[in-house]
């Protein structure tokens, strides 16, 4: 079929798409151990806190996971003021191999809804191009889980007496909505780095 050259293509305009390449995350041990100790010790509030680790081109590398203590916290939402984000920014730039590459929160019951792990309207207003977005969903369990990776990306199973699911997500920017990553993560015993 003869094409017409009076078309006007995206290359023509001189238009660049960026090719969104799909993310996976991976979680270290201390990564995982944070995540889970920071919603719990907070529980019936939202936890907040950075992740730190490192990007490629296909994947997060997350080697902690630490909490933000100056955070105000409340049942459905996370104060932080970024004057206490100048206090630690020096601190972390002498870890040339560790940045901050995202941050992560829980979500917990509230009243008769139970805490999900996915992201708020309000959660995906404040997300920030390329960065990764970890949600831990929190709520008490009467019987014990084993963990398992979910079809939906996450994963999820009991510690003490809460069952946690934990979801990732990064944002490619204007335009696209937030992108489920895949998690990986040898820790607890039943996970494995695919």
């Amino acid at each position: 079929m003869p094409r017409d050259d009076r078309e006007d293509t995206g290359a023509q305009k001189g238009i660049i798409r960026k090719i969104v390449q799909p993310m996976k995350v991976f979680l270290s041990e201390n990564a995982f151990m944070g995540l889970l100790l920071s919603s719990a010790e907070v529980y019936k509030r939202e936890s907040l806190g950075y992740l730190l680790g490192y990007r490629l081109d296909d994947r997060f590398i997350v080697e902690y996971a630490f909490s933000l203590q100056t955070a105000m916290r409340k049942r459905r939402g996370v104060i932080f003021h970024r004057r206490d984000q100048i206090k630690i920014l020096p601190i972390l730039s002498k870890f040339s191999k560790l940045q901050i590459v995202g941050d992560f929160h829980s979500h917990t019951p509230y009243g008769t809804s139970k805490g999900i792990a996915e992201p708020s309207p309000e959660d995906i207003k404040e997300m920030e191009e390329d960065n990764l977005y970890v949600i831990i969903a929190i709520n008490e369990i009467g019987k014990s889980r084993s963990w398992k990776e979910n079809i939906d990306c996450s994963i999820s199973g009991s510690m003490g007496s809460f069952f946690f699911k934990i979801s990732a997500y990064y944002y490619p920017g204007a335009k696209n909505s937030p992108r489920r990553a895949p998690i990986f993560c040898p820790f607890p015993p039943g996970l494995k780095v695919g």
